[in-house]
């Protein structure tokens, strides 16, 4: 019998701190649902930072170990919502 993974939806959240961001694009080519673009706006660093526009995040945090800035981004898991769940199929 194979096992099936099946991701929640929108499980998470994710917010970035414009200030903080350097704008390296770590977080954007590491996570898995693509729901971090770059900013086309400048912050008072003069970096393009990164910016959550999805619905679609799974609260998995990757975004958030690879950031090589503390405070940067933090990562919210919605309270109830389902973890990822195995489904066995024949």
């Amino acid at each position: 019998m194979a096992q099936k993974n099946k991701p929640s939806k929108a499980a998470g959240h994710v917010t970035i701190s414009a200030e903080e961001c350097k704008g390296c694009g770590l977080c954007i080519e590491v996570c898995p649902p693509h729901v971090l673009r770059v900013s086309e706006v400048l912050n008072r660093m003069g970096y393009h930072p990164a910016m959550y526009v999805g619905i679609d995040c799974t609260g998995c945090g990757v975004c958030f170990y690879v950031c090589p800035e503390p405070g940067a981004i933090t990562v919210y898991k919605r309270a109830g919502a389902p973890a990822k769940t195995t489904e066995t199929v024949a």
